[in-house]
């Protein structure tokens, strides 16, 4: 096969859905080495990174990057034309992974990634032009896309809520995996932590935004402070979103900034120092499509406290404490009760580990390449002919 692969999130600042995609097409290239593989650098006019790097890192034969693009604009120019397959070289599948969709494609098999449905949940969460590109791009895949990967029954479910002309049989649940290949590592201690003691902090990855629900987690740690909880540091790792430009004073205001660690952007080496020396992993999310700091965290054998909403369950199971984020009480009770059991403690890191050993990047690798030859010896999808438009739909 010729696989046309979307990568334009997996610059040197990818988050969730760029991790996705990187550690996706590399378990694939490895796997499946007889297939050939575009990776596309920049995908559709919704999201463009200026730094991708130059030259392709996922180097090896029968790999290469395809069309790169130096602008939005010339960007937006290459992936609405009409004679878009030509341009790519034909591929037998062109998989997007960024929520932008293309609607002109005539005989390559689409297929989109499907992350989460947050944007649509709460207007509070993100803003205004993310939330209207990523229901634009989302509706376009309703309607062009010929299967669906979704990285959680959660999602899954989401999506046909949404948009339930969608034929469920063409949605397959297939799940990330940790980017972290090596469980070995001992990783490096951010700068921003230097004076954390291993096993001294509590941690909450994340980039700093209203979903992530940072909010409710210091206002948790006040409380837990206020009842004479260990006086353990709480670190919250992950680059500044947006809508939180107040988040500073609202850590200050509840009297804990000589406590909170904000270490901004982490590299992978320094994630790791994290997830193995915390003394628990906190996550408090609203809504997620998967939560890879869940797993990332567990594979590392960190104590795990996450949200019992959306697709968290599917990832914690049974080796996580689950609670509601909707009030912060039950989180600070829970870091103290965790706090003064060593032995509780231990027991969720031991669960975590063999939980985080279930996930395989392998396996998914091997479901996606047998999803593209089912969408290979399956009709495409027969979409209304308005679909067929390259032209920007209206949000």
């Amino acid at each position: 096969m010729h696989i046309g692969f979307d990568v334009s999130q997996t610059g040197a600042g990818k988050a969730g859905c760029g991790y996705f995609a990187h550690a996706l097409i590399g378990a694939m290239v490895s796997v499946a080495p007889q297939h050939r593989y575009s990776l596309y650098p920049s995908f559709g006019d919704f999201y463009f990174d200026p730094k991708m790097p130059l030259a392709n890192p996922y180097r090896r034969k029968g790999v290469a990057y395809g069309p790169r693009h130096l602008t939005r604009e010339s960007a937006r120019s290459f992936w609405l034309h009409d004679d878009l397959e030509a341009a790519l070289g034909h591929p037998d599948v062109i998989h997007s992974n960024n929520f932008w969709t293309p609607v002109q494609i005539r005989d390559s098999r689409l297929i989109y990634t499907l992350y989460d449905t947050g944007f649509a949940v709460d207007p509070d969460w993100t803003t205004e032009a993310n939330r209207i590109g990523c229901f634009e791009g989302m509706f376009r895949s309703s309607i062009a896309a010929d299967w669906i990967v979704a990285i959680s029954e959660s999602s899954r479910s989401c999506f046909l809520k949404m948009y339930p002309h969608f034929d469920p049989d063409r949605i397959r649940v297939i799940y990330p995996c940790s980017r972290f290949t090596d469980t070995g590592q001992q990783g490096v201690i951010p700068a921003a932590a230097k004076a954390l003691a291993p096993n001294g902090f509590w941690l909450s990855v994340g980039t700093i935004e209203p979903r992530k629900n940072q909010r409710l987690l210091v206002e948790a740690y006040a409380r837990y402070l206020k009842a004479g909880g260990t006086p353990m540091p709480l670190v919250l790792a992950g680059g500044k979103g947006w809508l939180m430009d107040d988040f500073v004073s609202h850590i200050a205001a509840l009297g804990v900034s000589d406590q909170v660690i904000l270490t901004g952007y982490v590299s992978d080496d320094e994630m790791i120092w994290l997830y193995r020396n915390c003394y628990a992993n906190i996550y408090p999310s609203l809504f997620e499509g998967f939560g890879l700091p869940v797993l990332e965290g567990m594979q590392f054998g960190a104590a795990t406290i996450c949200s019992n909403t959306t697709s968290m369950p599917e990832v914690a199971g049974d080796a996580a404490i689950l609670l509601s984020p909707q009030a912060a009480e039950p989180w600070s009770a829970v870091m103290l009760e965790l706090a003064a059991d060593p032995a509780r403690r231990a027991g969720l890191r031991s669960s975590a580990q063999q939980r985080a050993a279930q996930f395989d990047w392998s396996r998914s690798a091997g479901e996606l390449l047998a999803l593209y030859e089912q969408a290979m010896a399956s009709p495409k999808r027969t979409m209304r002919p308005s679909a067929r438009t390259p032209e920007r739909l209206s949000a």
